[in-house]
């Protein structure tokens, strides 16, 4: 059963943008569903021709998905001509990130050089959202970059900041320094299996007025029908995404097991029964937005290939009730996912 804190923490009904639960994130107001572009960047997930990718991106800015996010392969550059081919450009926003995995000198030159990249190959004359990455937290360095990209938001080279994978102390310690307002968002992986955001991150975003851009939310497609009574995959076989790779191990070796894993899709089939025939993932997605803390859920899209933006479309339908969070955490006792936050740490930790 969900904690006093949890049921405190379920969502109220947001405004509407296009029928959809929006948001306010820095100047913008946004859907509470994203799409990911992140399965651009190989052919292991896929691949599709320029003029389908842009013809799926127009058709999700069609249904009311008008926010896009990352920067792998040529992501910002295909985003970037998109938006540009657009009547009302501006009605389209992009999320794009800046990250640093190695021990630089950081200097305004070296920012300065970053964003504008960004800036050129998505075809804007600013950055929607800059989300940063910090790979070594003992250099103190992000805090010099941090400042750094304010004084660029200020000066509108960004239109808002965001950060991606830092840890409740971090996120707490940067709101704190840079004050109230600077930073907007922090992305990280939270979902019905992995909730580690629960575990302190919440509290931290309820205090500085950050929302959470949480991937992951569908364990690669896990957590949808296409899954359930299913055995448990080759972690090696062609046939799995990248992503896939990496979420069955979350899901069979951190989290429980495939079985366990099994009865969890049974049972979120039942509640979108319950709800008039909603998906597994709808429930997925529904259960993840359902946290205030949560700006959106960035759901990977095929473009081209493999895409739900209709059935994504009756997330905004429905609300779970209490007799469904209390379902979902009874079985939720039964996995890891409370340990998750001592065996694989904090937010972002699967990464450093």
């Amino acid at each position: 059963m969900p904690s006093a804190a949890e049921r405190r923490n379920l969502a109220l009904p947001c405004t509407s943008l296009h029928d959809f639960e929006s948001f306010q994130l820095g100047p913008f107001l946004v859907p509470r569903i994203w799409t990911g572009l992140w399965q651009l960047s190989s052919n292991a997930w896929g691949s599709a021709s320029n003029s389908k990718v842009r013809a799926a991106m127009t058709r999700y800015t069609e249904l009311g998905f008008t926010a896009f996010a990352d920067h792998y392969g040529s992501s910002e550059i295909t985003f970037g001509q998109f938006r540009s081919s657009l009547s009302t450009p501006d009605k389209v926003v992009g999320a794009t990130k800046w990250c640093v995995f190695q021990d630089i000198k950081v200097t305004r030159p070296t920012v300065l050089a970053a964003i504008r990249e960004r800036i050129e190959r998505m075809s804007s004359s600013r950055v929607d959202l800059l989300q940063f990455h910090w790979q070594d937290y003992s250099n103190k360095g992000y805090m010099t970059a941090l400042h750094i990209l304010h004084d660029l938001k200020v000066q509108g080279h960004i239109s808002a900041i965001g950060l991606c994978n830092f840890d409740t102390i971090r996120t707490d310690e940067i709101c704190t320094v840079l004050g109230p307002g600077v930073i907007s968002s922090n992305q990280v992986q939270f979902s019905i299996i992995d909730t580690r955001p629960l575990h302190g991150m919440a509290d931290v975003c309820q205090k500085h007025n950050v929302k959470l851009l949480t991937y992951g939310t569908l364990c690669g497609g896990f957590l949808s029908d296409s899954w359930m009574n299913k055995p448990e995959p080759d972690p090696y076989s062609a046939d799995l995404t990248p992503s896939q790779r990496k979420y069955l191990d979350m899901i069979v070796k951190a989290w429980g097991s495939w079985e366990l894993f099994q009865s969890l899709l049974t049972l979120l089939r039942q509640i979108g029964d319950r709800h008039g025939g909603m998906s597994i993932a709808n429930i997925a997605i529904r259960w993840v937005l359902d946290h205030p803390f949560v700006g959106a859920a960035i759901i990977g899209a095929r473009l081209g290939v493999s895409e739900h933006p209709e059935d994504n479309q009756k997330v905004f339908s429905f609300r779970l009730t209490l007799q469904d969070h209390q379902e979902i955490e009874q079985l939720l006792t039964r996995s890891n996912g409370r340990k998750l936050i001592m065996t694989v740490g904090d937010c972002g930790a699967e990464y450093r």
